[in-house]
């Protein structure tokens, strides 16, 4: 029987922000190899690889599940891999600029969603941590400038994307099963987008890297940013509730902005240095006392603490 711990917050931070760097610096690398590759066929053997890389390494974490386990995790993949589905085949009509602010909007979706769906209450230290980080993605991207022509219908398919990435948050955050069994449910998770996404791709065949970099790249999505990603994530969110991970998880633009700067020697602006401030004060209201760690100390975190028995 699986147990669950008490709440260590500064743990989850870690998590999350491992999190935010590995999906910041897919974000580029799959832009480019979908120029190459076929969507359905990369998101196919991306988590094809990375559901295979969980499985070898505990080959019976999903023996003796419940149903509920189950469902809950097939629930997660479909949330979250229908979103990635649209949101890379929206990536060839819309600049990398302005799908990673639309994208990156869940993170002013989720409490808003979790108000109206789950009747959750946000403090308004966190909702000035949403704000932000809203303003953050702003500066990183729409502000930076926006090449080529902007397509309405990509741009509304990627806002879907992101509504469904705040949906896998909250359900993700307050998930009884995926608590108890975080690394079973990850693995499911990515089998079931791999499967959605293998069933687009089979009818025309799948095709695979056509260079050693081509593969590097494949490897580095799925082990570091699959694997170990949503790995990551599903424990972090044991020990932070949605609205404050969605906070943390939005330093994507940071991230992918510090590889561009060391890979690709990109000048560093004031639109950076504005940026990666604004992201590093709502994480600071984040994680200071009365943001996160009080949150935790009124119970509503997504994990209450054990009691001791007897």
């Amino acid at each position: 029987m699986a147990v669950v711990v008490a709440p260590r917050p500064v743990l989850g931070i870690v998590l999350l922000t491992f999190v935010s760097a590995a999906w910041g610096s897919a974000f580029p690398l799959m832009k480019d190899l979908i120029v190459r590759m076929p969507v359905a066929d990369l998101l196919a053997e991306r988590y094809g690889i990375a559901t295979f890389a969980l499985v070898a390494c505990r080959p019976r974490s999903l023996r003796g599940l419940s149903e509920s386990t189950w469902l809950t995790g097939i629930l997660l993949g479909l949330l979250f891999g229908v979103g990635q589905t649209v949101q890379a085949v929206s990536l060839h009509d819309l600049p990398s600029s302005v799908s990673g602010f639309t994208v990156g909007s869940y993170v002013v979706i989720t409490p808003v969603l979790g108000l109206v769906l789950l009747g959750a209450r946000t403090s308004a230290r966190i909702w000035a941590a949403v704000a932000l980080a809203a303003v953050a993605m702003t500066v990183f991207t729409l502000l930076k400038g926006a090449e080529g022509d902007i397509s309405a219908p990509a741009l509304v398919a990627t806002l879907v994307s992101a509504l469904l990435y705040a949906a896998h948050t909250l359900a993700l955050g307050n998930s009884a099963e995926a608590r108890r069994h975080a690394y079973a449910v990850t693995v499911i998770q990515l089998g079931t987008i791999a499967v959605m996404t293998g069933v687009l791709a089979l009818p025309d065949g799948l095709t695979l890297p056509a260079t050693p970099c081509d593969w590097a790249v494949l490897g580095h999505l799925s082990i570091v940013a699959c694997a170990l990603g949503f790995l990551a994530r599903s424990w972090g969110q044991v020990h932070v509730s949605p609205v404050p991970a969605a906070v943390i998880l939005s330093a994507q633009p940071l991230w992918v902005t510090i590889l561009a700067v060391a890979l690709y020697g990109e000048s560093l602006t004031l639109s950076i240095f504005l940026g990666g401030g604004l992201i590093a004060l709502a994480m600071l209201l984040v994680v200071l006392p009365r943001g996160l760690l009080s949150s935790v100390r009124r119970g509503i975190g997504p994990v209450p603490p054990r009691r001791p028995s007897g």
